[in-house]
């Protein structure tokens, strides 16, 4: 059958390619299915298409022969009909509480933190109420005459604490450039607060927010919040007693780095949840109740990933469920907010003809190390997709062999030989008569921890899922190749960038 490929236009905007490589499917319950695989979308949603008959306007798709090779179609979500209001009598009320206490009932909404990404334009908050009229005043004076306002103690410190407030909505270490983001932005909302003397205007605010959220960090360790506690001294190894060694926090723009659990749940009642879960991964057709009881955990497994750091034996032996490729699209969300899958195919596939251009521009010594990877360049997308990758590696002066590792006819023991002293990394089985895949997956610790992917990419995708969910850091091997993964293809802290990769983003984007 000739390949299909779909431009998908999904909920928020955002659009991707989809590739169908066997043609049409049958129906479209066998297209949703395909929809759903490769966007990473769950729940439930219509498609529409889009009818040249009508002006190019979105029609609901009712039959797979409304749709042609590179036309449109468009993601409607579908939501359930309002239900009636309950009315509870007063034992009903104490029935449901006693009922929805106990460990079996699984709520999503519960079991993630609240924390948003930090955002593009920090926006100053409201301050008390008396603060406000006091900046009003000032305000007037400073329109009226220029006059710049010294605050007395009680209104710094009020303005400060409303700060501190809204900084850790985000997160409660801060970087100095973001710091920096917050101290400007209450000068632009309150331009009487500007410092006299100060080339930007805000040092002093900049110095004292610092000390301010510091103190306030020892007020959370105070309370047992998990984020600051992990960072005491008390966890510190022996002879390294210092705050400032081995600091753990989020530093690759992870939103949920290490979530406290909810109110209703503690360590025994989540832990119970995690013995439950060995289980309900050996059962058929269980996968609600998996993905709700992995949802429920996650605070729980992510602080042991934090404050303990387990060997990958260890915490696959424990949490068996996350390493399949939608729980580990799952585990990323619940971390960065940002989809995973859908997310690193489709910007690959963005970026996959500029940066071809690019590799055939290149001279010296990394052209003849390109060279083989712009020759063995073909219409197939999954094999067109690999050889990026390899050659984004080589770009930045890495070894593909040290990400992608191949294996000729070799049998499962030759192969768990090979793999015995690789750290990170993906393995390819492939007979040579025919070049045909026999399996793709994903070694940590030398260990096989996911098998028969469809493709390198793919693969390649999941792996850097996997560094996230289980807190490794990048091989000083690869680090660049996995930063332009983060930070150009998952655009996840993409203002943060290395002199080699912001070359590449300059060259990618010019």
């Amino acid at each position: 059958a000739t390949p299909v490929i779909l431009k998908i236009i999904l909920t928020d905007g955002s659009s991707q390619r989809l590739t169908l490589r066997s043609g049409l499917p049958a129906s479209i319950d066998d297209l949703m299915v395909e929809v759903k695989k490769q966007c990473g979308l769950e729940g439930n949603f219509r498609l529409q298409f889009m009818d040249l008959m009508f002006g190019n306007e979105y029609l609901n798709l009712t039959s797979v022969s409304e749709i042609v090779d590179k036309g449109t179609l468009k993601i409607i979500t579908v939501v359930s009909p309002v239900t009636e209001p309950q009315i509870f009598s007063p034992s009903s009320v104490c029935d449901y509480l006693s009922q929805s206490s106990g460990t079996d009932t699984l709520s999503s909404s519960e079991s993630t933190s609240s924390r948003s990404a930090w955002p593009a334009v920090f926006h100053a908050p409201k301050f008390s109420y008396d603060a406000e009229i006091k900046l009003q005043q000032a305000h007037l004076a400073y329109l009226q005459n220029g006059t710049v306002l010294s605050p007395d103690p009680k209104l710094k410190s009020a303005i400060l604490d409303g700060l501190v407030q809204e900084i850790v909505r985000y997160k409660v270490y801060v970087c100095d450039k973001e710091m920096e983001q917050v101290a400007q932005s209450l000068i632009k909302k309150h331009p009487c607060l500007t410092e006299k003397g100060s080339s930007t205007g805000c040092g002093g605010w900049k110095v004292s927010l610092k000390f301010k959220l510091s103190n306030y960090r020892t007020q959370l360790r105070k309370l047992g919040c998990p984020e600051v506690v992990v960072n005491s001294l008390k966890h510190k190894p022996p002879g390294k007693g210092s705050s400032a060694f081995g600091v753990k926090k989020a530093k690759r723009a992870e939103v949920n780095f290490c979530p406290a659990y909810s109110s209703s749940e503690t360590q025994e009642s989540l832990e119970a949840i995690q013995k439950d879960l060995l289980l309900d991964v050996k059962k058929k057709d269980n996968r609600q109740v998996v993905k709700l009881k992995m949802e429920k955990t996650f605070a729980h497994r992510r602080q042991e990933v934090v404050r303990d750091a387990p060997m990958v034996a260890n915490f696959m032996a424990r949490w068996p469920a996350l390493f399949e490729v939608r729980e580990i699209n799952a585990e990323f969300k619940r971390i960065t907010t940002v989809p995973l899958q859908s997310k690193f195919l489709s910007q690959l596939d963005l970026h996959s003809y500029n940066l071809m251009k690019l590799f055939q521009q290149r001279g010296g010594q990394l052209a003849k190390r390109l060279q083989p990877i712009i020759a063995e360049m073909c219409d197939d997308v999954d094999a067109g997709s690999e050889r990026v990758v390899k050659g984004h590696c080589i770009y930045m002066g890495e070894e593909p062999e040290s990400l992608v590792q191949e294996y000729l006819d070799m049998d499962e023991v030759s192969v768990l030989k090979a793999i015995k002293d690789t750290t990170i990394g993906v393995y390819v089985l492939k007979h040579a008569a025919c070049d045909e895949l026999e399996d793709v997956g994903v070694v940590l610790e030398g260990i096989k921890v996911l098998r028969y992917l469809d493709n390198v990419s793919l693969a390649v995708g999941m792996l850097f899922g996997l560094m996230y969910a289980l807190n490794l850091s990048y091989p000083a091997d690869l680090r660049y190749t996995f930063e332009v993964i983060q930070k150009i293809f998952i655009e996840l802290d993409g203002d943060k960038l290395s002199n080699k990769v912001l070359t590449l983003k300059n060259r990618l984007f010019q």
